[in-house]
């Protein structure tokens, strides 16, 4: 019996080691990220956050352990030598860590690798990854601020260009651009980079951004020219609005500033820079509006500008300024890009001169005209959301707010003048739009096919994180709805709607963080948000309703409901993310904020906000809902100060919030009837989202709510604030079943009564038909983006374990649907909740991304089990990493 004794030990050696051998070869670090972005350039943060996810198949997968290393040789980090940073080996199952080696150097590419030991205790080790330093320091500039020296009112849009020539082989080139305005930057008669509008919109005059491009391929031997067209955007602003952005106190001509760095083969390096000898002219662009349109006139343009051999005796000299910011910092962000082609759908001749083209969905970007035609032709192309009954483009729903003093610029309509040498083609440059249509009209007659114009639909190009599909078209297209209105209104910082405003509105904002997050990897977006919200605060804590702004928006309605994004977003991206960096930010602009509130409001409650905002027909307290507010950001406040460390503060915020929550408790609350005030919609909504119900309380009011939701005809009854909160208060307590059935209701008032009517976006409105505040791209009313993946796939986020690192999994098998799938790409990989009704049973599926864990919560009815295999678990069952399969029946 020995032999067979040894045979069984050596076949468990030989199966053993070939996992353990196997194991290694398939576990690997990856997704490597610095400062959430991968491989950037221009950073200028002396501790950068370095990141990284785990790819390991088995069950149970986790790092024990990780060690990174960092230097300026990416053979030797390969090697396990990091002569910038070696941390050592830490045990540690973290993947998010500050890089905390030799101070960095400006203008350094760093490479970095990090080795990871599995839950066996094998290593393995990514590939290698980078990033490189920027400026690093308003001290390293040497370029000056030019202009050209033009006044505020000039309409052509300044042209600028330099020859050079190296005067050794090139190794490495970068160019660092900050401009206060628009611009796009060229080199050798090519546009560098793929971003659109750059710089990001800031408050110009406390915070300037600049972004730097590798153009190392784009230089050739010998001479080379640099060319710069700046735009005004929100720098210098010639429409009028209700705004008032053009008095706003940065206003000037554009200007930039440029340092082109080359590194030569034998180490040495050389700066050109903007100045005085930069030459300056005007050109096609005729005129620019980031908030109306584009004129340009092809028979001005200048050909081969911006290239070596073109004569430009006729330019003048650059005019020298001073920077319009002290702080000029990195756009270390994911960039503006025209995304996606959209090609025309259907195409109507109205008349010779007349042509409508329909996208087939409502959009933000530009279009792109391909025509020919006599020199000065003049083409205008107007775009709109919606037509008139006899089938014009109708913009009366979205130019409301405009204020013109002329008929010289028309609302979203560009103008295009041919100079009339053969096909030409025409892309606004510092512009985007809101819209479906585009209605081109010319000044002789043209002829125009459907090939003739291109939609490009445009955004912050942030990556996508959610995926999701049921067995609901209407819920599936809601759901395309909503993030297509999100990404309509998200360009450098998250706005209102793309048309009519463009305007960082913050209740938008925050009413819309959790679907962003859900659908998209967008911190990068939110951080620089935050940043513009610490540049506006007022020294007494005061936020204004839109930022960045121009000085509108300090009044008397910029309070808790809207104002709160300076809390509830930082808090967002520590959730979902695992990351407090913003959070930390932040910590003391939240303070002088909330004690603002405090001061103004002792007793506890507040009026100070706006309300619920469009309301189906019932309106809330105003001090009720802002209250509610109050308690939230005094509730961040105290966890924040829990998470740093500060005691005092937290002791202190926790009182103040459970002050604030007893005052609107005893003033709204009736303990008899389980109702707050009137029993609205929102009044009960927001009270049990935001954790003013007492959990023992929770059955009751949430049945108050199912059963006022059912008084209302199964429909809405809710403004902004409500709308947020309903669909989460009634899922969330018992009530998934009429959380369901209100988020597809298709019938007026709805979600879903938009898209039978046609929409491809989330409107402002409820009533389709009203007679204001009817755009048809906000997202405002966007949280059941967000609720598809909590109420419905149940994932949701545990605060004591935030980004994901511990999922909590809390489906709902609502009756409704016969399969649902979401899927949500978090810190540490893909989480999926699936489910599937097959005859009496539901089969669910689960994936937990390794170096994770989860607790599953079934929703069992009376006389139901959950199984596994065939064996029966527990209905609350918390598991490791893995891909599941469970039956219940």
């Amino acid at each position: 019996m020995k032999w067979k004794s040894s045979l069984i030990s050596c076949i468990l050696f030989l199966v053993f080691s070939s996992i353990y051998t196997d194991a290694s070869a398939i576990v690997k670090p990856y997704a490597l990220q610095c400062e959430h972005l991968i491989s950037p350039i221009g950073v200028d943060v002396s501790h950068p956050r370095l990141s990284w996810k785990m790819d390991d198949q088995r069950l149970g997968a986790k790092q024990t352990a990780y060690r990174i290393y960092v230097g300026n040789d990416s053979s030797m980090v390969k090697a396990k030598t990091g002569n910038s940073w070696d941390s050592q080996k830490i045990n540690a199952a973290t993947s998010l860590i500050t890089y905390q080696g030799n101070a960095l150097r400006p203008f350094t590419k760093y490479y970095w690798m990090v080795e990871l030991w599995d839950h066996q205790g094998r290593n393995s080790t990514s590939a290698v990854s980078s990033f490189e330093t920027g400026m690093m320091g308003m001290e390293n500039w040497q370029g000056t601020w030019i202009s050209d020296g033009n006044n505020i009112i000039h309409r052509p849009a300044p042209y600028f260009r330099k020859v050079f020539e190296p005067f050794r082989k090139i190794k490495s080139a970068r160019v660092y651009i900050a401009a206060a305005g628009l611009y796009e930057l060229y080199l050798n008669g090519k546009k560098v980079g793929n971003h659109r509008l750059d710089p990001m919109f800031t408050r110009f005059d406390r915070r300037t951004l600049y972004v730097a491009y590798d153009v190392t391929a784009a230089l050739q031997e010998g001479k080379n020219a640099i060319g710069v067209l700046l735009g005004n955007g929100w720098y210098n602003m010639q429409s009028l609005a209700v705004w008032n952005f053009d008095t706003a106190p940065w206003r000037a001509r554009p200007a930039f500033c440029l340092d082109l760095r080359l590194t030569y083969e034998d180490g040495t390096t050389e700066v050109i820079t903007s100045g005085q000898d930069w030459k300056t002219h005007s050109g096609a662009v005729i005129f620019n509006s980031i908030y109306t349109a584009e004129h340009e006139d092809r028979r001005l343009e200048q050909q081969g500008w911006n290239t070596v051999n073109f004569d430009d005796k006729q330019w003048k000299n650059a005019r020298l300024r001073a920077a319009p910011a002290t702080q000029i910092v990195s756009q270390l962000m994911h960039p503006i890009r025209n995304v996606e082609t959209i090609a025309v759908q259907s195409l109507k001749k109205i008349n010779d001169t007349t042509y409508l083209f329909d996208l087939g969905r409502n959009i933000a970007g530009v279009s792109q005209l391909t025509i020919e035609g006599a020199a000065g032709t003049t083409l205008r192309l107007k775009h709109g959301e919606r037509l008139t009954a006899d089938g014009r483009l109708d913009l009366s729903n979205i130019d409301v707010y405009y204020r013109p003093k002329d008929k010289s610029d028309p609302f979203q309509t560009d103008i295009f003048i041919l100079s009339g040498r053969g096909k030409e083609t025409f892309m606004p440059k510092f512009n985007y739009k809101g819209f479906q249509y585009v209605e081109v009209t010319s000044n002789v007659p043209v002829q125009l096919s459907k090939n003739s114009l291109t939609g490009y639909f445009m955004h912050s190009d942030v990556p996508v994180a959610g995926k999701l599909k049921s067995s609901n078209p209407l819920l599936n297209q809601l759901w395309a709805a909503t993030n297509n209105s999100y990404l309509s209104n998200l360009f450098g910082y998250p706005t209102d709607c793309p048309q009519r405003e463009k305007n960082g509105w913050t209740g938008d904002g925050h009413f819309a963080i959790e679907t962003g997050l859900y659908n998209f990897d967008a911190l990068t977006i939110y951080e620089k948000w935050m940043a513009d919200h610490r540049d506006e605060q007022q020294p007494n804590g005061v936020l204004p309703d839109i930022i960045p702004t121009g000085g509108w928006g300090y009044g008397t309605d910029n309070g808790t409901d809207w104002t709160s994004t300076i809390a509830i977003i930082p808090w967002n991206i520590y959730l979902f993310y695992g990351d407090s960096q913003l959070l930390q930010n932040n910590y003391g602009n939240m303070k002088k904020y909330v004690d603002y509130i405090t001061r103004r409001s002792p007793n506890g409650l507040t009026s100070w906000g706006r309300g619920d905002w469009v309301p189906v027909k019932s309106r809330s307290p105003l001090e009720f809902t802002s209250s509610v507010y109050y308690f939230v950001d005094a509730t961040i406040m105290a966890k924040a100060a829990k998470l740093f460390g500060q005691t005092g503060d937290q002791r202190y915020y926790t009182a103040l919030a459970e002050k604030i929550k007893k005052a609107v408790n005893d003033k709204y609350y009736n303990p008899q009837t389980g109702i707050y005030g009137n029993g609205l919609q929102t009044e009960l909504s927001v009270a049990l989202q935001w954790g003013l119900v007492a959990d023992s309380l929770k059955t009751k009011v949430a049945a108050n709510l199912a059963q006022r939701v059912k008084a209302d005809g199964m429909h809405l009854d809710v403004g902004v604030l409500g709308a947020k909160a309903i669909l989460n208060a009634l899922s969330e307590n018992g009530q998934e079943e009429i959380a369901y059935q209100l988020a597809v209701q298709n019938t007026y008032p709805s979600w879903g009564w938009w898209i039978v009517n046609g929409a491809t976006t989330l409107y402002e409105n409820w009533d389709i038909k009203a007679a204001t505040d009817i755009s048809l791209n906000h997202m405002m009313f966007g949280e059941i983006g967000a609720w598809f993946f909590k109420g419905l796939g149940g994932i949701l986020i545990d605060e004591q374990h935030p980004g994901f690192k511990h999922v909590l999994l809390k489906p709902h098998f609502v009756s409704g649907l016969t399969y649902f799938e979401a899927e949500h790409e978090g810190p540490y990989g893909p989480i999926l909740s699936s489910w599937k009704r097959k005859g009496e049973k539901v089969v669910y599926e689960v994936l937990v991304p390794a170096n994770s864990t989860a607790t599953v919560y079934f929703p069992l009815k009376d006389g139901q089990h959950a199984y596994q295999g065939n064996k029966a678990v527990s209905d609350t069952l918390t598991i490791e990493a893995g891909h599941y399969q469970f039956e219940i029946k």
